[in-house]
């Protein structure tokens, strides 16, 4: 893994972006470009290359509201005598932590260490606190196992129509903005198995529905992973010990009937199942503590059934 800093990117593209910027609109308030270099604490050479388009820089930024916004702020402030170095240091600071939040040097950096893509990286806002740390796991877990999922041969047969999602909370969820899972479901084409995006937050409110049952009544359930509903994946699951639960599909509020029946069974089932219902595709649900482990299963069954 090539370990690069955001701030080498602000560096290396950022600040040859913003002072091509700067240097432009200066110009355009009829500054010299003596005037300008002694503004931006550069050479006339460099100037004049600013202004003459030669500097390079990335369009990210140059296209950029708040980048945009600030230079201008920052330009009008510096020809009009309203606004000092020290000033203008403050607002490119500021524009920085703004763009390190989700936006342009979030993108590069991620460009630049693809290992930081869909781990929810908050580094430069928040630091690795634990809850920061939490939320990374939890997303490349849910990653991982779509992942798995992937490579289990045979699994697109077993892909139902509405699509797959892999879910897996943080400890103590309160809602489904807690729960992490693939936006747009993992679907089935042309016998392979297809992951449209990253793992979110929020993506899923169906599987979400799902984990929160299983986690309200077993905290060590973390994730829910759902599938078709298939009698040679049940028959396996009981070939290896374990006793799927049936539940009813037809029910309003899923989560709260989901709950009912793993209370019931005093515990939550590594598998719980439906039959479908009307304008209800059947469904079956497989737990684990993460979701990798669900994932796993998963595997097991698919090549316990095909023994």
């Amino acid at each position: 893994m090539s370990l690069v800093l955001p701030s080498e990117l602000v560096v290396d593209r950022f600040l040859p972006t913003v002072r091509s910027m700067l240097a432009t609109r200066l110009a355009e308030r009829g500054l010299t470009q003596q005037e300008i270099a002694a503004e931006l604490g550069v050479t006339q050479a460099a100037v004049s290359k600013y202004v003459g388009g030669e500097s390079g820089g990335d369009d990210r930024f140059r296209e950029d509201p708040e980048t945009v916004a600030t230079v201008d702020r920052i330009a009008a402030g510096l020809a009009g005598d309203e606004m000092d170095g020290y000033d203008a240091l403050a607002e490119l600071l500021s524009l920085v932590r703004t763009l390190e939040d989700r936006g342009p040097i979030c993108e590069l950096h991620e460009e630049a260490m693809p290992e930081l893509r869909g781990l929810g990286c908050d580094l430069c806002v928040r630091g690795l606190d634990p809850d920061v740390r939490a939320e990374r796991d939890v997303l490349a877990n849910v990653r991982t196992a779509a992942r798995t999922l992937a490579s289990i041969p045979g699994m697109a047969d077993y892909i139902p129509n509405v699509g797959t999602n892999v879910g897996m909370c943080l400890p103590d969820p309160r809602d489904e903005t807690d729960v992490a899972a693939i936006p747009g479901r993992i679907y089935a084409m042309g016998g392979r198995i297809e992951i449209p995006a990253n793992p979110e937050f929020g993506a899923s409110k169906h599987v979400a529905t799902a984990v929160l049952a299983a986690t309200a009544v077993d905290s060590e359930v973390h994730s829910a992973i759902n599938i078709a509903t298939d009698d040679d994946l049940l028959a396996a699951a009981r070939a290896i010990g374990i006793d799927p639960l049936e539940f009813d599909a037809d029910y309003e509020d899923r989560g709260d009937h989901l709950q009912t029946q793993f209370a019931d069974r005093g515990t939550v089932p590594r598998i719980a199942y439906h039959r479908g219902a009307f304008g209800i595709e059947p469904a079956t649900y497989v737990f684990g503590s993460t979701a990798v482990e669900a994932a796993e299963l998963i595997g097991d069954l698919l090549e316990t059934a095909s023994q």
